[in-house]
């Protein structure tokens, strides 16, 4: 070496030293972070020891000696495994990510914070019975002590450079809370276009639009209901519009359009021994925004029967982490599952403000002052921003209807009651009409809740609150309170919920649309019904069967078969058929020779007919939107989930007076659509042949982080890239990031035949062995056991000795 290359040599060799010194210690400080899964830990706040096992998946089985160590070790685990995603979870409901995330989250804060939900929450956390609150601070204590108990900080922390705020028993309120935003629209923008609609439309066009029901229809109770007719020529003529109206589509693109709605699939069979074996058989896969790790975690409580001291309750499914109870599974005498109900849960109350006085406006009782709330939005790199919110008796103001008028929104998020932890007691009840009982008094957003018990029956309700409305007003359209009698009077009480027991083909089935009708459907309201299709298809499959096991409810939730397409693929190729030779429809006829009827991976057709289908759909509709926008130039149509029937029996009749004038006919309409897609799928790679399903349905389930680091990161915190089957109209619910978060089937008192499995993982650390746990088999399809394993790994928590 010569002496003129040394210093640099040295120079390199230092540099290497000290970054394998960073990295070392990097490595060092990530680790710390990891929860403790073996060994002994003394704590203060047990009053016996609690065991915590582990099994190959992460599974945590907690076995206490009462109820209070339970919650307080479930508390210590979820914290140790999920911290984070409980934060996250917490600060969007009141709208605090800015503290964490900088200015940058400022407009998701904006949002959340006109809600108040903080203030709310713990106002609610004071009006809770005695027993639930102390639920909740032992609950507390419990992930206090599980993060104190961490060597450093969890590792999103240290990306984040901020530090951990300790859990406050308000904050699983916020989290239940959170889940309101998810399952509901808090910003609710259906009722005010409605009320544009019916204001810019004739009456017969608006109710076409609007309506739920049509031949889709597959409610538990009463038949489909009949579509409304479309309007005449003489009520409206959408070839008299100006086409100039029309907002330019060429940036949308029916093959990215999806339909996810967070919702789920539920269903059940009662237990006679030729159907189901003797005990009742419940399966659920809840639909949601996949992340990692999963918003549930797989867990199981064993902890003596208070009302039977010689038995133990014994409690698998998943938890939710934040909270203190088990949101769905089995305790060996029930089972249950959940689906967003799309009840009626949202008002618009228009405001009648004093002509001399803005911040006074007009109630039933008289004129009353609006209390203006002020809000301090903080961000890590900013300064505080004053945020002022406009409080009525019956909620915020933050919108106007289509005539300037203030609106206030009425949800049931805001109202007193609207949380609590009632459904912690589905622990140990001991059979559907207990399990009953409890749903209805359940502070959570109101859910489609079926349930079975091990001596065979199955009921429907709802679980979480409804709003028990007087005054006779449309609860679809903006309203007037003021009126005396008029608005919500309290909560629906229990006796008067929908409620369905032990129907007479002793089976059970909700996917987000329609359940019932007559006075049922009347107190829950439409809150905009997902399209029957995937009920009906379950609802089907279940009448198909003769016999039921746990695998047979595997196979309903794995359904791919494109049903719902079969009429639009037949409609294509009509289409098809009548277009001009080329080479593009020869390949597109080719393509559907070769379909096979599912949302397979490999199917170019299933891809052709879904993005024809969408394509249609929007250039159908795009002309009453253009009607309402001649009144309303900003107008946009929102979510009609049920338009299919609307635009269907456009198809079928083919008004000419229901087409924009840029059409000749409805073949010139249904020709561009065609056009439309074959240009877009032969203009990439590989032609129209390359463009499969999985190209377009490849997953991107990612960690909350990993968008905001480099590429080699993030690959490593988020899950493969796969190519997955399944779309939103048929039971198997999947998008890219979109679907089931878990799905199990379970008959109670025969958990060891159950089955479950979850995307994401089990725990919230890179290098934790858990992971992404049970990932690949949800992807594949394949179950794993409903209970947890044998343990793995096994932690002791132990009460604090104290010294003499």
């Amino acid at each position: 070496m010569t002496s003129a290359l040394r210093p640099v040599y040295r120079f390199l060799l230092a540099f290497l030293v000290i970054a394998l010194l960073l990295a070392g210690t990097g490595w060092f400080v990530l680790r710390g972070s990891l929860p403790q899964y073996e060994g002994t830990m003394e704590v203060s706040g047990l009053r016996a020891p609690v065991t915590v096992e582990r099994d190959a998946l992460g599974s945590a089985t907690l076995l206490a000696q009462d109820r209070h160590d339970m919650v307080w070790a479930l508390g210590y685990v979820h914290a140790q495994e999920r911290f984070f995603e409980m934060d996250l979870m917490r600060r969007k409901a009141a709208g605090e990510l800015a503290e964490l995330f900088g200015s940058a989250a400022l407009p998701v804060d904006r949002s959340a914070r006109k809600h108040r939900m903080r203030a709310r929450a713990s106002a609610m956390l004071e009006e809770l019975p005695a027993g639930q609150k102390q639920l909740l601070d032992v609950y507390r204590d419990g992930v206090n002590h599980g993060l104190d108990a961490l060597a450093t900080r969890p590792f999103p922390y240290l990306l984040t450079r901020t530090n951990p705020v300790a859990w406050r028993s308000e904050d699983s309120i916020l989290v239940v809370q959170a889940m309101y935003f998810t399952l509901n629209d808090a910003d609710d923008p259906r009722e005010p276009a409605f009320s544009m609609m019916r204001s810019a439309l004739p009456e017969s066009a608006y109710r076409f639009l609007t309506a739920s029901g049509g031949t889709w229809d597959a409610p538990l109770t009463g038949a489909a209901l009949p579509w409304p007719e479309p309007p005449s020529a003489d009520e409206l003529d959408l070839r008299k519009l100006d086409p100039g109206l029309m907002q330019s589509t060429d940036e949308y693109s029916a093959d990215e359009a999806t339909d996810d709605l967070p919702g789920s699939n539920s269903f059940a069979v009662a237990g006679p021994l030729a159907l189901a074996g003797g005990a009742a058989l419940v399966a659920n896969d809840m639909h949601l925004k996949l992340r990692v790790p999963n918003i549930w975690f797989r867990t199981r409580l064993i902890y003596p029967n208070s009302r039977h001291p010689e038995l133990m309750n014994d409690v698998t499914g998943v938890s939710l982490p934040g909270t203190p109870a088990i949101a769905v599974g089995s305790n060996r005498n029930i089972a249950w599952s959940f689906t967003n109900s799309y009840g009626d849960f949202i008002d618009w109350v228009r405001i009648a403000p004093h002509p001399a006085d803005a911040l006074r406006y007009r109630s039933a009782t008289g004129w009353k002052p609006v209390i203006v709330q002020r809000e301090v939005l903080r961000a890590r790199d900013v300064p505080d921003e004053i945020m002022d919110v406009y409080e009525t008796e019956w909620g915020p103001i933050l919108a106007t209807d289509h005539d300037g008028v203030p609106l206030a929104l009425a949800w049931t998020a805001h109202r007193p009651g609207a949380v609590n932890m009632e459904l912690a007691q589905l622990d140990q009840a001991e059979n559907v009409d207990e399990a009953i009982a409890i749903a209805q008094n359940a502070g959570i957003p109101a859910q489609n809740f079926v349930v079975g018990d091990r001596m065979g029956k199955i009921a429907w309700t709802i679980a979480g609150r409804i709003p028990a409305r007087t005054g006779g007003y449309d609860p679809a359209l903006p309203a007037d309170w003021s009126l005396p009698g008029t608005g919500w009077n309290g909560w629906l009480p229990p006796e008067q919920y929908p409620l369905i027991v032990d129907p007479s083909r002793q089976r059970l089935w909700t996917a987000n649309a329609r359940t019932v009708d007559g006075a049922m459907l009347d107190q829950l309201g439409d809150g905009g019904y997902d399209l029957g299709a995937r009920a009906k298809q379950i609802r089907d499959s279940l009448h198909e069967g003769k016999h039921f096991s746990p695998v047979n409810m595997l196979e309903i939730q794995l359904d791919d078969r494109a049903l719902f397409l079969t009429r639009w693929k037949q409609l294509l190729e009509l289409t098809l058929s009548r277009a001009e030779a080329a080479p593009w429809r020869a390949e597109m006829q080719r393509v559907l020779e070769n379909g096979d009827g599912h949302a397979s991976t490999p199917s170019v057709a299933y891809r052709m007919v879904r993005a024809f289908r969408q394509e249609v759909l929007h250039k159908v509709l795009d002309g009453f939107e253009v009607a309402v926008r001649a009144d309303h130039p900003d107008f946009v149509l929102p979510t009609l989930s049920q338009a299919e029937h609307a635009v269907w029996a456009l198809i079928e009749r083919r008004p000419p007076h229901l087409l924009l004038p840029i059409y000749t006919d409805w073949e010139d309409l249904l020709d561009r659509c065609v056009q439309h897609v074959a240009a877009r799928m032969q203009g990439q790679p590989g032609g129209i042949v390359a463009r499969t399903w999985g190209e377009r349905n490849t997953a991107r389930i990612r960690h909350p982080l990993s968008q905001a680091l480099p590429a080699f990161t993030s690959q490593w915190l988020d899950m493969p890239k796969d190519e997955l089957p399944g779309d939103s109209k048929m039971p198997r619910v999947q998008s890219p990031d979109f679907g089931a978060s878990n799905r199990f089937a379970v008959a109670p008192g025969s958990e060891e035949h159950g089955y479950f499995a979850m995307p994401g993982g089990q725990s919230g650390h890179p290098l934790s062995p858990y992971y992404g746990s049970g990932h690949a088999d949800w992807v594949n399809g394949k179950p794993t056991p409903f209970l947890p394993g044998a343990p793995e790994q096994t932690l002791h928590l132990r009460p604090l000795t104290k010294t003499p």
